[in-house]
């Protein structure tokens, strides 16, 4: 998965308190840690930053960079058993520090930091840290085969290990540890985000766990399986050409059941939707689907089941189908396959042709997902320090299917009434947001510009609950369209009057 943060944020306002550091940037060099060595702590001047990698001048590195204040740059290297090689950077700003500390996640593989994200985070004041999880380079999966500990890095520790080192070099640099911790993550680091709420529940005061791949042995599954659907047999291959024509079919049936016609659906869930409506009355065109279309179109709606008919994840949206080449297109998500070959079956001839859903998700749920899922609803230890999770996901998602995190909130749920915290507790400790319309992290013709930094940090630490977090469409440089997004399973209904692109006419309510 992608653009774990790109759209997702606006800037908050920068304290003007002064940095009083302890330690000069440079001398952040001899700081002892352990299984740590500290390989560059340098002053960056404002707009001087260059990511790694990137060759010439400023205006190669984009506004997020040339607009970055000064700061300490701080990289080193964590080896906490002999295979591993976990690079991690700090920045640390010069002045204007919140007092807070912001790590950001990954995407797909990972294998680089996360520098656009970082970039964000200290803009917005924060120190910041992220890490490249153990290796180098994102895909293909050419690290996992031979290297056990290295999967392990990539799977959870990695995380814990720079989180760890990232306090100890805050407090080192500016002679106090952050006062809140932050996690803000999406896909592979929404991923992240809620293994630290499982595994490590003393890392992060606040968590943000966007579109997050936690089930990842029957997401990777399900997504092997979407691509298999649509190529066992060659009829069944939907062009791309027709997924504009499905998509306008869904909006047509589906569009107006939550009272606005906008071109997108509040809840998708509400729609019934049959393919079957553009079957082709004679031979196939472009404007219909033939009867195996039809037939796949409705697999990747429904997800793969067991024998039983039981799910074993949920399928992808109406409205999504824009977005349908990221799993249904030419060949398989690369992650997916990859996660198949190397770290379930250790076949890199295997091919997903043969892919069985019930038999191969049971057997990777036996193999990775001992490492990578993250499916634990016990979140009582995070809570009960008065940790906040904020989930968020995007209505038309085409690579992981909303549900998921639908279903992994109503597990916190019913995990949390069982315990004397109970139900009640959720509202005070964990809201899912979804977002009509938005694609994976970001995108899609949905509002999918909002703040969850702004919502989670006012929770943490003011305790102020988000009731609905505003959210815009941008176009062109600019916001064509307001809403609010809705802690689910509120969602925005119009109040009857005032336009529909403006959020101050809408209010959150359950349906």
């Amino acid at each position: 998965m992608t653009r774990p943060t790109r759209f997702l944020f606006t800037i908050a306002a920068i304290t003007t308190a002064p940095v009083f550091g302890a330690t000069a940037c440079e001398s952040l060099t001899t700081l002892k840690l352990k299984n740590t060595t500290v390989t560059m702590a340098e002053p960056v001047a404002a707009g001087a930053f260059t990511p790694p990698g990137r060759a010439g001048g400023k205006g190669q590195q984009g506004t997020a960079f040339l607009n970055l204040a000064a700061f300490c740059r701080v990289a080193a290297t964590i080896t906490p058993v002999s295979d591993s090689e976990i690079k991690i950077e700090v920045w640390l700003p010069e002045s204007g520090w919140n007092g807070n500390l912001q790590s950001v996640g990954n995407g797909a593989w990972a294998g680089t930091i996360s520098y656009p994200a970082m970039a964000t985070a200290l803009t917005a004041g924060y120190a910041t840290a992220s890490t490249d999880t153990g290796h180098t380079g994102g895909n293909p999966a050419t690290f996992i085969p031979g290297h056990p500990e290295k999967a392990i890095d990539f799977s959870y520790r990695a995380v814990h290990e720079m989180t760890i080192a990232a306090k100890a070099i805050i407090n080192a640099r500016y002679g106090t540890g952050p006062k809140y911790s932050y996690w803000n993550g999406c896909s592979t680091g929404g991923r992240q985000a809620l293994t630290e709420a499982q595994r490590y529940a003393t890392d992060y005061d606040g968590i943000i766990a966007g579109a997050a791949a936690i089930y990842t042995t029957h997401l990777q599954g399900a997504q092997v399986w979407s691509a298999e659907v649509v190529h066992k047999d060659k009829a069944s291959y939907i062009p791309p050409a027709k997924y504009a024509v499905l998509h306008a079919a869904v909006l047509e049936a589906c569009d107006e059941l939550d009272g606005v016609k906008d071109g997108v659906l509040e809840n998708p869930t509400k729609c019934r939707f049959d393919p079957q409506k553009l079957l082709c009355k004679d031979a196939d065109g472009p404007a219909c689907l033939t009867a195996p279309q039809v037939e796949a179109a409705r697999q990747l709606y429904a997800g793969p089941v067991n024998s039983r008919g039981k799910s074993l994840f949920p399928g992808l949206e109406r409205g999504s189908e824009t977005g349908w080449a990221t799993l249904s297109g030419t060949k398989p998500m690369a992650l997916a396959d990859e996660t198949y070959k190397f770290l379930v079956f250790k076949d890199a001839g295997w091919n997903y042709l043969n892919f069985n859903a019930e038999r191969d998700i049971a057997a990777g749920d036996k193999t990775a997902g001992a490492l990578m899922n993250s499916i634990d609803p016990n979140l009582k230890a995070l809570f009960s320090r008065g940790g906040k999770v904020l989930m968020y996901h995007g209505w038309a998602d085409p690579g992981i299917a909303p549900r998921n995190s639908v279903n992994y909130y109503n597990s916190v749920l019913a995990n949390l009434g069982k315990d004397k915290l109970g139900k009640a507790a959720v509202s005070n400790s964990i809201r899912l947001f979804m977002v009509p319309g938005m694609g994976h992290c970001a995108g899609g013709d949905g509002t999918s510009t909002f703040s969850m930094m702004d919502a989670i940090s006012a929770w943490v630490e003011q305790g102020k609950a988000p009731e609905r977090i505003e959210a815009s469409r941008v176009r062109d440089g600019k916001a064509d369209r307001t809403r609010p997004l809705c802690p689910y399973p509120q969602v925005a209904v119009y109040d009857g009057s005032g336009s529909t692109d403006v959020s101050a006419n809408f209010s959150c309510k359950l349906q």
